[in-house]
C-alpha cells in the first residue's frame, strides 16, 4: 500500500489544556515559558501514538505578538526551547521535526496580511534561527494568496523542504478564508515550488472538496483538520484568547479517523490533526492506517 506521513495533532491547544492555566493572548508560548517540559512530553506522546513528525511549538513565536508584552528580544531563546523539546522526543522515538511558521499577525485574519516583501523578511528571520535543527518547514494556516506569497518568499531557497498548509472556509472547501478561490493558488505553487501542499485548521467536512483542487497542483498533498465548532467572531478580534473557541463533541477519534481515511482514499499521503485533535485521535488514525496496509514514514 501507500507510504503515509502521519503528522502529530494539536500542539497549542493541547499545551494550554495540559497547563491547567487560563488562556492568554500568548497561547502556547506562555505555557512553554512557564512549563517547558510539557512541550517535550507532548511531542513524546504523539511519537508514541504513531506520529512520524513533531511540529515545533513555534506557531505563535512572532515578533508582532511578543513585542506587545515586552518579550520581543526572547525570540531566539523561545525557538531554542521549542526545538530542544522536540529534539528530546525525537531522539527517544525517531522521526522528523517540522519547524512551524504560523501567520505573522493573527490566525484566520487575511485582512491583516502584511506586504509580501515585509512578510518575507520576518519569516526569513525565523527560518535562519530554526534552519540548522529542523528537517522541514511547515507554513501553517495560510488564509490568502498574499499571505502565501510572503511566507513562501521567506522560505524560498532555505535548503529544507517547505510544506504549505492552507486554511479554507468552514462552509466552502473551494475557497480560502479570504474568499479567494483555492485554485488561484496554482501560480504561486508553480513559482515557489513547495514540496507539499496541505489543508489545515479547517472543518473536516469541507476538506475533501479542497483536496480535489490541490491534487491538481502536482505536489504531494494531504490535510489535518481542526475540531472547533466554529471560528467565532469573538476570536476574530484583536488579541483574542482561545477560550472564545469551543471543541466539538461529535469528533471523537473514530469519527476523525473516518474523515482522514477518506482523504487517503483521495490520494493524500500526509495526514494528521490540528487544534482539538489530540493524541487519542492520532493513535486511532495510526491504527487504521496500519490496518489498511499503509506504512507510516
Amino acid at each position: 500500500m501507500t507510504d503515509i506521513t502521519l503528522l502529530d495533532g494539536s500542539i497549542g491547544q493541547e499545551l494550554v489544556k495540559r497547563s491547567g492555566n487560563p488562556a492568554t493572548p500568548l497561547w502556547s508560548t506562555r505555557v512553554m515559558i512557564d512549563q517547558p517540559d510539557l512541550v517535550g512530553q507532548l511531542h513524546s506522546d504523539y511519537y508514541a501514538c504513531g506520529a512520524t513528525v513533531a511540529t515545533t511549538n513555534t506557531y505563535a513565536v512572532h515578533r508582532s505578538r511578543l513585542e506587545q508584552v515586552g518579550l520581543g528580544d526572547q525570540i531566539p531563546a523561545l525557538i531554542d526551547t521549542a526545538i530542544a523539546q522536540a529534539q528530546v522526543a525525537r531522539d527517544q522515538h525517531g522521526g522528523r521535526i517540522a519547524g512551524s511558521l504560523g501567520p505573522l499577525l493573527a490566525s484566520y485574519r487575511p485582512d491583516l496580511n502584511p506586504d509580501p516583501n515585509e512578510a518575507s523578511l520576518k519569516f526569513g528571520e525565523l527560518v535562519q534561527l530554526m534552519l540548522p535543527r529542523v528537517d522541514l518547514f511547515l507554513l501553517e494556516t495560510v488564509s490568502s494568496l498574499r499571505e502565501a506569497e510572503g511566507a513562501l518568499r521567506g522560505t524560498q531557497g532555505c535548503g529544507r523542504p517547505v510544506w504549505l498548509a492552507l486554511s479554507v472556509a468552514d462552509d466552502d472547501g473551494t475557497r480560502l478564508r479570504s474568499g479567494e478561490p483555492l485554485a488561484d493558488m496554482a501560480p504561486l505553487i508553480d513559482r515557489f515550488d513547495p514540496e507539499a501542499v496541505l489543508i489545515n485548521c479547517t472543518r473536516p467536512e469541507v476538506i475533501g472538496d479542497a483536496l480535489d483542487i490541490i491534487r491538481e497542483f502536482g505536489k504531494p498533498f494531504g490535510a489535518y483538520a481542526n475540531g472547533f465548532t466554529e471560528i467565532s467572531q469573538d476570536f476574530l478580534q484583536d488579541n483574542p484568547t482561545v477560550d472564545s473557541l469551543r471543541q466539538r463533541a461529535d469528533l471523537g477519534p473514530g469519527v476523525y479517523a473516518d474523515f482522514a481515511m477518506q482523504w487517503v482514499g483521495q490520494g493524500a499521503t500526509i495526514v494528521g490533526g490540528c487544534c482539538e485533535v489530540g493524541p487519542d485521535h492520532i493513535a486511532e488514525l495510526a491504527a487504521r492506517l496500519r490496518a489498511a496496509g499503509h506504512r507510516l514514514v
